[in-house]
């Protein structure tokens, strides 16, 4: 038989075990994984010593285009992605302008997607006061699901969610088969804090820290899951940052709400010392917490109740980085290129996850639970999404190597002990030793259809 590529001795990371194996790719697809393939091929790649990874599946970026593509943009976003071992991502509906809160703003994304992203990709749509009578166009253009804050998102073109929004967009989300997202933080008690420490001349990290704590997560946790069980709606919780949180939904999953829980590196690896020492490049909302929440999150981890690891990539231009008031500068982590390295590092090397549970977490859960068919999962008949990974050996990446487009990251300087090699989207390589190796070609994915 003849085949496009053929992938040789690899460490090929499948559900059930590792083993070294060929991976024989045609037509995108792949066809089979066996210890050894012959067979006439157009490019073969020694991947002896490598390990042979699913291709990343980031269901929570913000790359911010059209209309704030100076902050970063779909082609700079989708680089960085793909040099992290990324093939697919789903964008949020904020921060570009318009926000994709009906069918004619997901068109536009869609476009400027199709023209500049390396990968493949997805859109959510938002659930906001503004957009209850758009949801059914959002459902039938392809978005993966509806986004909804319970707290200010930072941009006027997305207002919080009232209870009213949430329950009704809710309602009609089940009506719809649409899962809904939340960014849970109580609205009322983190403003009324913030405007506390303000007026109380406070503009200092641990004053930000104060202004957003843990209950006020907790509490948003509590009433969406309350909301989600009333009407039957599944529900994704995004970046949880704290055990307690994932217990309320894990408790809930058992009364059978349908219910996934997304965490990010950036609660795995900084504490809020950190996030003293390095500023404003480490903030974001939810906020970093302590060493004690962290080591909780992670048990949670290893205990296997969170369902996926995602970047909540959202970086801004410097400036809006480097202000003096803690409270005034932009809260969002750059953090789409370093999502494999570093939890291969801190989670397989330093905690003990297992690689296959990590395959899970960064790429097979999230294809389930978004419905990306023959994606997530390196078996023949998927897709030929996967990532080729140096792992054992320092790495310390510099700013240089940043594709993102800005090189402001708490990331970089970082020891990891692994990176990425090669990647590799529906057969072709994008990414290989430190270089972009195709313009565009990323292709839209819209969620399997139930029934």
């Amino acid at each position: 038989m003849a085949y496009d590529v053929l992938i040789r001795g690899g460490q090929v990371v499948q559900p059930e075990g590792i083993a070294v194996a060929d991976i024989a790719i045609a037509d995108g697809q792949i066809v089979a994984v066996e210890p050894e393939i012959s067979g006439a091929v157009r490019e073969e790649i020694d991947a002896r010593g490598l390990v042979v990874f699913p291709g990343v599946i980031d269901i929570h970026v913000h790359f911010n285009e059209p209309g704030r593509t100076t902050w970063e943009g779909l082609r700079t976003g989708s680089r960085a992605f793909a040099a992290g071992g990324g093939t697919l991502f789903a964008d949020m509906p904020l921060n570009s302008i318009p926000p994709v809160l009906d069918g004619a703003a997901f068109h536009v994304k869609q476009q400027a997607a199709e023209a500049q992203s390396v990968v493949d990709f997805a859109l959510w749509g938002g659930l906001t006061p503004r957009n209850l009578d758009r949801l059914e166009e959002l459902a039938e253009v392809g978005v993966i699901g509806l986004k909804a804050f319970l707290a200010d998102s930072g941009v006027e073109e997305f207002p919080a969610a009232d209870d009213y929004t949430l329950y009704e967009g809710m309602r009609r989300a089940a009506q719809l088969q649409l899962l809904v997202a939340v960014h849970a933080e109580n609205a009322t008690l983190v403003r009324r804090l913030a405007e506390a420490a303000l007026r109380e001349g406070h503009h200092s990290a641990r004053a930000y820290l104060r202004s957003r704590p843990i209950i006020a997560e907790l509490e948003a946790i509590q009433r969406a899951l309350l909301f989600a069980e009333e009407t039957g709606c599944a529900l994704h919780i995004v970046h949880v940052t704290v055990a307690r949180g994932v217990l309320l939904a894990w408790e809930a999953r058992q009364r059978g709400v349908d219910v996934s829980i997304e965490t990010c590196p950036h609660y795995l690896l900084f504490t809020e010392d950190d996030l003293e020492r390095l500023g404003p490049v480490l903030k974001c909302a939810p906020p970093i917490r302590s060493a004690a929440e962290q080591r909780a999150l992670w048990q949670a981890l290893l205990r296997g109740q969170i369902d996926l690891i995602a970047s909540d990539h959202s970086p801004s231009p410097p400036e809006l980085k480097q202000s003096t008031d803690f409270f005034a500068a932009w809260g969002g982590i750059n953090g789409v290129q370093f999502t494999l390295p570093a939890m291969v590092t801190a989670g397989v090397l330093e905690h003990g996850l297992p690689l296959t549970q990590l395959a899970r977490l960064l790429a097979a859960r999230p294809a389930e639970r978004f419905r990306f068919a023959g994606r997530g999962q390196l078996r023949p008949g998927n897709l030929a999404d996967l990532t080729l990974l140096v792992v054992g050996e320092p790495w310390c990446p510099r700013p240089a190597e940043s594709f993102s487009r800005y090189p402001l990251s708490p990331y970089l300087g970082r020891q990891f002990q692994a990176r990425v090699q090669r990647t590799i989207v529906r057969g072709q390589t994008v990414y290989v030793d430190g270089r972009i190796v195709r313009e565009g070609g990323g292709q839209l994915v819209r969620p399997q259809r139930h029934g």
